[in-house]
């Protein structure tokens, strides 16, 4: 049968510092260490499903993710779906993996990395933007590299804001945490810009990552404009990311930054100008994830086997 690895046991091989990682090691290696062509997209009666394939010299992998955006309402996830790893040479099935968990673990920890290349070392002021799935995770995930004193969350109903916040025993969002945020994270599926940029510090970074549909933004032109904008790679951020292209189009911008510049040095981290990193999802993440959690999962059973109960 093939081995599966379900949410509990992906997290528990992959706690968010090996994630982060595994993700800048792959950075580091350059963009020429996995092969990913754009997603495929296929329509269906609930949603839309995301075909999204891999490969580096060892292994190939791809996840089938299917967007339900109604689920919710009927207490379901919106995001389902499962990776499968192979052999790169036999093509032979080595690992299936919870399709949502890997997606949660890699787009939180991407983030995490951004954070940790492009903001400042004495921050201290999280503002985060959702209450699903995903902003748990970033929460999590930033704590890994920020330790940060003030935390709040910002959503859509009071209640479970408040939830949220009560859960995870942070503030529930002010006005007046928009200015004096130091990171801005936002995890949501809206469809419209979260917040007047006008209103931001502009020592801020912010992290947006909730849409990879070309009619979704959730920042404004003002958010944007005259910001140093990171992105995973730039022809997938003008194609996905309908708040790049449309600032790329009105000039609020100019050529965004890969990421892999940032984390390797090769462009060096603009110091008093405000930072975006704008991720929309990508199939070399997955890869990139699943590696590690495989190579975590291959050491705990060789201990477990070389240590045998007595």
């Amino acid at each position: 049968m093939l081995p599966y690895l379900d949410a509990d046991l992906l997290n528990r091989l992959l706690p968010f510092p090996r994630a982060i990682s595994a993700l800048r090691n792959t950075l580091q290696r350059g963009p020429s260490a996995i092969t990913a062509p754009p997603r495929t997209t296929a329509e269906a009666p609930g949603g839309h499903v995301l075909i999204m394939p891999a490969a580096d010299r060892n292994l190939f992998g791809v996840k089938i993710a299917g967007v339900a955006p109604d689920n919710p309402a009927k207490g379901l996830p919106r995001i389902t779906g499962t990776y499968l790893l192979y052999d790169a040479d036999t093509l032979h099935p080595i690992l299936a993996i919870d399709g949502p968990a890997l997606t949660l673990r890699r787009t939180a920890a991407l983030s995490a990395l951004a954070v940790d290349t492009l903001a400042p070392h004495d921050i201290s002021r999280l503002l985060l933007y959702g209450t699903g799935p995903q902003a748990a995770a970033h929460l999590q995930a930033l704590h890994a590299v920020r330790h940060f004193r003030s935390l709040a969350v910002s959503g859509r109903t009071h209640e479970r804001t408040r939830a949220f916040a009560d859960d995870h025993g942070i503030n529930v969002a002010r006005p007046a945490d928009l200015p004096q945020a130091d990171v801005v994270a936002c995890c949501t599926s809206s469809t419209t810009p979260l917040f007047d940029g006008r209103n931001l510090s502009r020592h801020a970074t912010i992290i947006a990552m909730g849409s990879h549909t070309p009619d979704a933004r959730e920042l404004d032109s003002h958010t944007l404009r005259g910001a140093q904008v990171i992105v995973e790679d730039v022809p997938t951020a003008i194609r996905e990311a309908a708040d790049i292209a449309d600032a790329l189009t009105s000039g609020d911008i100019t050529k965004p930054l890969p990421l892999h510049e940032i984390v390797t040095g090769q462009t060096p981290v603009p110091p008093h100008q405000q930072r975006i990193f704008r991720s929309v999802g990508m199939a070399w993440e997955d890869l990139a994830i699943a590696t590690a959690a495989l190579a975590s999962w291959k050491s705990t059973r060789t201990s477990s086997t070389s240590h045998p109960p007595v």
